[in-house]
């Protein structure tokens, strides 16, 4: 046998819950029926664009106006910005961003984190992929919502365009089609699933097993979806400037998915690079020139082939950054930090409060906005699903970004 082949051992060790699993679908899906859960828009569909490393807030969206900010960022601090309020302003390398603002289509909620925060990479994204905080969680809030929202398994329901699956995306009973390279449109996952997708869509016959025929029929829906993804990027035209670089790339092959018609009601996908513990002018210039363009290039795109109104982009990062610049120019790891909703449907503009730049935590800025409030608003406002606090595991208010 081949050394990266798993092993009969292996397949019945990773179904060994599955009839727990099954059961447990089977209540969800019972309860669901019972509560007459349905899709109240069933045409709406949720972008997620990951910042991955800790985007600086305050040089994305600067107070230009308190003196407090450039006395602690004398180096760093913008002086060279988009206005877009008497109190704040956008990074001057954001002119997409300034012109979603003044259209109305962009809604920025100030000071987002959570309680007793962490500043480690990666405990602090496992609790916002989980939208659990300081807990332990298995599955991602994404895939909670599918699994309570729509409790019967679909082809396609979530796409996770990265180099591997993001604990985002994690369900019970969806299985997110991930993939990279548009030439290799596959099922991805952890090393131990693919080698148990691998094994079980090899085998054509049924086992008599039911936990492994479904193993195995989920394997043939990713197969199918694979097909159907690399079709739609290979097929694809658009005249819409999407900009350069990874960003642009992949907001692309979202667009060209829904052009397509593909049933995905939640697309994720990541955007890395914004640890700028030096040299942050530089870099973050790099990195806003490709967002911006990226995601005012998909709306565009959205308006061109129909699909503006049923379209929303939620943009989030791990943490922010301290609020004085380090001897590197650049700056450490902090708190909190803007998280951004673009759409063509909702109330465009500021929300929540500032955090203060004077009043700080240790050298950073306080949270002033629970990130799962934001969550909750994408969950109830945009995608109309009324049970959020099942999701979250919590009340969480929401914004009225959509109302």
């Amino acid at each position: 046998m081949e050394k990266n082949c798993c092993t009969r051992r292996d397949l019945l060790r990773w179904s060994a819950g599955l009839p727990l699993f099954l059961a447990e679908t089977k209540l969800a899906l019972a309860a669901n029926q019972t509560a007459g859960v349905k899709d109240k828009h069933p045409n709406r569909i949720l972008v997620v664009l990951e910042l991955s490393g800790g985007n600086d807030g305050l040089n994305t969206v600067i107070p230009y106006r308190n003196d407090e900010y450039y006395k602690l960022r004398p180096t760093i601090g913008q002086r060279e910005f988009l206005k877009v309020h008497d109190e704040f302003a956008f990074h001057n390398s954001l002119p997409g961003f300034e012109s979603m603002f003044k259209d109305g289509k962009l809604a920025v909620v100030h000071g987002c984190s959570y309680p007793s925060p962490d500043r480690s990479h990666f405990v602090s994204m496992r609790y916002w992929h989980t939208g659990a905080p300081n807990q332990a969680e298995e599955r991602g809030w994404l895939g909670r919502f599918a699994d309570l929202s729509c409790p019967e398994a679909k082809k396609s329901y979530i796409v996770n365009i990265a180099r591997e699956q993001t604990l985002a995306v994690k369900a019970q009973i969806h299985a997110p089609v991930t993939f990279y390279d548009p030439n290799r449109f596959v099922r991805e996952g952890s090393p131990e699933e693919k080698a148990v997708f691998q094994e079980t869509f090899r085998k054509a016959v049924k086992s008599g097993n039911g936990s492994l025929d479904y193993v195995r029929a989920i394997a043939e829906t990713a197969a199918e979806s694979s097909d159907f993804a690399r079709n739609a990027c290979a097929e694809y035209r658009s005249k819409m400037d999407y900009g350069y670089g990874e960003v642009g790339t992949n907001m692309k092959r979202i667009a060209a998915m829904i052009s397509a018609g593909s049933p995905t009601k939640i697309y994720y996908t990541n955007f890395a690079g914004f640890d700028t513990h030096a040299s942050q002018a530089t870099s973050q210039a790099l990195l806003f020139n490709q967002l911006g363009d990226a995601v005012i290039g998909f709306l565009l795109d959205m308006k061109r082939i129909g699909r503006a109104d049923d379209v929303a982009v939620l943009m989030f990062t791990e943490f922010g950054r301290r609020v004085k610049e380090n001897a590197s120019f650049g700056t450490d790891h902090g708190v909190a930090s803007p998280m951004f909703i673009a759409a063509n449907k909702l109330k465009g503009g500021f929300y929540s409060e500032h955090p203060s730049l004077t009043d700080l935590d240790e050298g950073d800025l306080k949270m002033t906005t629970d990130f799962r409030r934001v969550y909750a608003t994408m969950m109830k406002e945009w995608l109309g699903y009324d049970d959020a606090s099942a999701v979250l595991k919590g009340n969480y208010p929401t914004l009225g970004v959509f109302a």
